[in-house]
């Protein structure tokens, strides 16, 4: 969702060593009154949401107190590598959850192996809801065993790619967003097309951030990616892997790469300054953008090589420490319902995952004046149309990191490709 750490910068802590003696809270704290107590007031019940941004749900709150009077609701935020492992920590405790959690896709195969930490969403009433979801975003909701609905999809991270159309023009390139995105097709076009740039010299700019993000982009747009279908690391064997890494050492060894990791300080700078003229931009990389406040209008958004794609996005659930499921439960229905979906892209870039709303013209059609009134709707929408979903394993996060750090290696100098190339199969050899 908005304003992510995607670069996934602390490595994950395993969760097969949770405890699975947890015991179940049961529904009775959040029952409804009995019609025979219909006459006192309604239980005072506090909801804790545990976040790892801002995801702009303040105005649905309130929306939820309208039904819920009775209902306080508190955020609780952390840092995005922070708050995940934190909530694994809290899991294998027993304590410290929060009512409603999010978890983000890069980590969500860590919860799925173990349904008894959470509460069954299907007992709640949400099952119901799986024919307006994207078939694969609610697949990665559900238990390793099918058995449990742990996590209902808020967003999806529909890639397009932003560039600074003011660097394009000192490039002498088109800064058109329509002939921009007709200059990169495929990610080969992109790379002839960093090179004009790097040819042109413009002053204090690269053509891109790093070459990390555009492996990861280039690896989910495979059919399969760092895991097979029975949850088997493959990265190493995997031919569509082998060639984004040597897509991100070809952009390295041609000068594109400004050697930034993706929300470093450095990296915000970037943003604003206009230290490089491209990136990867997921929708909710849009917000991120503009948090960096570089002026409006000073970046556009084309179309991403190699025909859509996802990155990121977020699912809520209900851990077994929280004592009022049924209350929760009903302010997640509130929360990714169609009209909060709708409110959240227009306000904060969080593309839906509801395929209707794809063709809601609330959503296909609304421009985006912060970005040159880019049609966001159409192009994130086209992106994740044109997703092919790739299985998900438990430990992608840890994968990508290994393969960003050998990347990283290559573009300080401090290996060359095929050295860093040894070196990350040997770390994700040890990754279990």
């Amino acid at each position: 969702m908005r304003k992510l750490r995607h670069r996934f910068l602390v490595p994950m802590v395993a969760v097969s060593a949770l405890a699975l003696g947890l015991t179940a809270c049961g529904s009775g704290g959040g029952a409804p009154a009995s019609s025979g107590a219909a006459s006192q007031p309604a239980e005072k019940i506090k909801l804790t949401v545990g976040l790892f941004s801002d995801f702009h749900y303040a105005p649905l709150y309130e929306e939820f107190k309208k039904t819920h009077p009775n209902v306080e609701i508190v955020e609780r935020r952390a840092q995005f590598n922070d708050h995940h492992t934190n909530l694994i920590t809290q899991l294998t405790t027993g304590a410290g959850a929060a009512d409603v959690v999010a978890i983000e896709g890069g980590y969500i195969g860590s919860f799925t192996p173990v349904p008894d930490k959470f509460y069954n969403l299907k007992d709640y009433g949400l099952g119901k809801r799986e024919s307006e979801y994207l078939p694969w975003k609610w697949k990665l909701g559900v238990s390793n065993d099918g058995t449990s609905l742990i996590g209902i999809g808020t967003d999806v991270g529909g890639l397009a790619m932003c560039y600074r159309p003011d660097l394009f023009k000192k490039a002498g390139l088109p800064a058109d967003r329509d002939e921009v995105s007709a200059l990169w097709p495929t990610w080969d076009a992109y790379i002839e097309t960093g090179k004009k740039f790097v040819a042109a010299k413009v002053e204090g700019a690269k053509f891109t951030d790093g070459a990390g993000e555009h492996f990861r982009a280039m690896v989910e747009q495979a059919p399969v990616g760092f895991y097979d279908a029975q949850y088997n690391i493959v990265a190493g064997t995997n031919p569509e892997v082998r060639k984004a890494y040597d897509m991100g050492i070809k952009m390295i060894d041609s000068g594109l790469s400004a050697n930034l990791l993706a929300f470093s300080p450095p990296w915000n700078t970037g943003i604003a300054k206009g230290t490089f003229a491209t990136m990867v931009c997921p929708a909710w990389k849009t917000g991120t953008i503009k948090d960096q406040k570089p002026g409006e209008g000073t970046w556009d958004i084309a179309a991403v090589p190699g025909g859509g794609g996802n990155q990121g996005g977020t699912h809520l659930a209900l851990p077994k420490q929280g004592k009022h499921p049924k209350e929760a439960a009903e302010l997640i229905d509130l929360l990714t319902n169609k009209e909060s979906q709708i409110k959240l892209f227009t306000e904060a870039s969080a593309l839906p995952s509801l395929p209707e709303l794809y063709d809601d013209p609330a959503v296909k059609d609304y421009v985006n004046p912060y970005f040159g009134n880019a049609p966001i709707g159409k192009i994130f929408t086209d992106a994740a149309k044109a997703l092919q979903p790739q299985p998900a394993g438990p430990k992608a996060g840890d994968v990508l990191q290994a393969f960003n750090n050998g990347l990283q290696r290559v573009d300080q100098g401090k290996q060359n490709a095929e050295e860093a190339w040894a070196q990350v199969l040997k770390d994700v050899s040890r990754i279990k």
